[in-house]
């Protein structure tokens, strides 16, 4: 009698992980024409170490576990902006986000190999390549924060490549991809080291629960994992605040949405000269699918 009710939660877990297979299979075995890039690969060319990625993903199809996907639910349902505007009053008018991730420079310097740094339930904290991690995603809406430093031409202008940026501007960005890649390092290897993967999706549920209570400043729990590891990363490189020595904990997903120049609260304070250009829509697809 005590399987009865477990019964459709193993089916589910059963289609969800079938799902996974059959989209690392798409992945493994698509064609890609020599020195003909895809659009994904396009899009990557632009990123550069620091770039921030959301994605609003889709918890039915999570095949991490069950205890993974309630994770999922319970933070849409605690963190997220909801259909009406949410509780902050502020929504991206392409999705709900509940997940995070930092590009981080890969060890190929010469081919400028870029990964995406995150905190998952199935590897722990992982960086994995960017171009792979953006064809397995499965989520409803991916979109990117280009993060900006002092003095940084404008990416997005296409007229604006004949700016030249000073040397100090192009220090401060050695600089930042020197500290990411030894956050990434160190995230990485702690993450192993304290079997950080087993403990993912209980700290998320606790951390969420905890903001709904409104008990987030004295929860020992991160709000949301996903948005601690990557402001924890901003932080680390010398382009996010740490004004209160809590900030990546209180951190939600969705507070990147919100400019820090006019937003005092539910936002990431960036420092001086740093800012967040407009999101780029990596992936979008119907909200009923």
């Amino acid at each position: 009698s005590t399987l009865i009710p477990a019964v459709p939660i193993i089916l589910w877990w059963k289609d969800a992980s079938e799902e996974r297979k059959l989209q690392e299979e798409s992945v493994r075995t698509k064609v890609r024409i020599p020195n003909v890039p895809t659009v994904d690969q396009l899009l990557i060319e632009k990123m550069q170490p620091g770039d921030v990625i959301l994605f609003d993903r889709r918890c039915d199809l999570c095949a991490d576990g069950p205890l993974a996907a309630l994770n999922c639910f319970v933070g849409r349902r605690l963190l997220c902006d909801d259909e009406d505007g949410g509780v902050t009053g502020v929504r991206s008018a392409n999705g709900v986000y509940d997940h995070c991730g930092v590009v981080v420079p890969g060890k190929d310097r010469l081919n400028n190999e870029l990964l995406l740094l995150e905190a998952t339930a199935g590897e722990g904290v992982v960086a994995r390549p960017l171009l792979t991690r953006l064809e397995m995603s499965r989520s409803r809406s991916v979109i990117l924060l280009p993060l900006s430093s002092p003095g940084e031409r404008n990416r997005r202008n296409e007229n604006d490549d004949e700016f030249d940026e000073s040397d100090k501007t192009l220090r401060l960005k050695e600089a930042l991809k020197k500290n990411l890649a030894k956050f990434k390092d160190s995230a990485v290897q702690s993450s192993k080291n304290t079997n950080y993967d087993s403990s993912h999706s209980l700290m998320g549920i606790t951390g969420a629960l905890g903001y709904g209570l409104n008990l987030h400043d004295l929860s020992p729990s991160p709000v949301s994992p996903s948005a601690w590891v990557v402001v924890s990363a901003l932080q680390s490189c010398g382009a996010a605040e740490n004004v209160d020595g809590r900030a990546a904990f209180k951190a939600r997903v969705e507070d990147f949405l919100r400019d820090h120049r006019f937003n005092e609260n539910d936002t990431i304070r960036l420092r001086p000269g740093w800012k967040f250009l407009p999101p780029v829509v990596l992936r979008e697809t119907s909200r009923s699918i």
